[in-house]
């Protein structure tokens, strides 16, 4: 399965307090809604999941129910 990405999309590596960059770009998407978070805003993701969040109330969300 291909996934379309933005040339504005990054492509992170998510680690623990940090995250490094693999691919610039503008923004992440959200794992649960598909929203656009700009690299600046970012401030939720799971590193044992490799994804990010826009809010904590869908990071927990995730944790409680995931995929």
């Amino acid at each position: 399965m291909t996934t379309k990405t933005s040339p504005d999309e990054a492509v992170l590596h998510y680690g623990d307090g940090e995250f490094a960059v693999l691919r610039p770009g503008r923004f992440v998407r959200c794992a649960v809604s598909a929203r656009a978070i700009p690299l600046e805003a970012l401030r939720y993701w799971s590193a044992e999941h490799q994804e990010a969040y826009s809010s904590p109330e869908e990071a927990l969300s995730r944790m409680v129910t995931p995929r």
